[in-house]
């Protein structure tokens, strides 16, 4: 996909996220375990170097396979701080699943607007995805606003279907389809 992407003229810096990287990965799980976990399974998942490894070789699997993707978000200063990840991807059927995170001093800054717009964008024009989705549970106001940001229209309401620490809530679909994606791009509407 990429080496890496300039997110701005800030030095933030969207890079993929391998292997390799487990310490690093799990550094920045354990800055945003209660952060990313108020809304995110993933430092349920992520909780030591193993399964830190376990996560990003599952992920290096995926990008083999080409099935998904994920790649970290670095700020200026270096420090990984959140990423954006194609949950599933299916060229063949032309639909792909996006997703992120970030920990707290990731926030407000844009960061996953910009890392998920280049990730979009990738899966669209070089991966030839007709539709990619976006699933957030409905309480989820930062990740509904990415969505919003995105372009993306809302499709409708999964009603109770994600249970999360013992509660169980409603998921919102959005998704943005190629020909919506590249209409709304600067200078390339018709």
């Amino acid at each position: 996909m990429m080496y890496a992407i300039p997110l701005g003229d800030d030095g933030a810096e969207l890079r993929p996220l391998e292997p390799w990287q487990a310490d690093e990965f799990l550094a920045h799980m354990d800055r945003g375990r209660e952060f990313i976990g108020a809304r995110n399974g993933l430092p349920d998942v992520v909780t030591d170097l193993e399964s830190s490894r376990a996560f990003l070789r599952l992920y290096a699997e995926k990008v083999a396979a080409d099935t998904g993707r994920i790649c970290g978000i670095w700020s200026a200063e270096g420090t990984l701080v959140g990423a954006v990840i194609l949950r599933s991807l299916d060229a063949a059927r032309g639909r792909a699943e996006a997703g992120c995170w970030l920990e707290p001093a990731g926030v407000g800054k844009g960061l996953v607007t910009r890392a998920a717009r280049a990730l979009v964008d990738w899966a669209i024009e070089v991966r030839g995805i007709r539709r990619v989705e976006w699933v957030v549970a409905s309480g989820n106001e930062p990740s509904i606003a990415v969505a919003r940001r995105l372009g993306m229209t809302r499709d409708g309401v999964l009603r109770q279907s994600y249970a999360y620490r013992g509660e169980v809530h409603d998921e919102e679909v959005w998704s943005v389809l190629a020909h919506e994606w590249r209409a709304a791009k600067p200078g390339e509407s018709d």
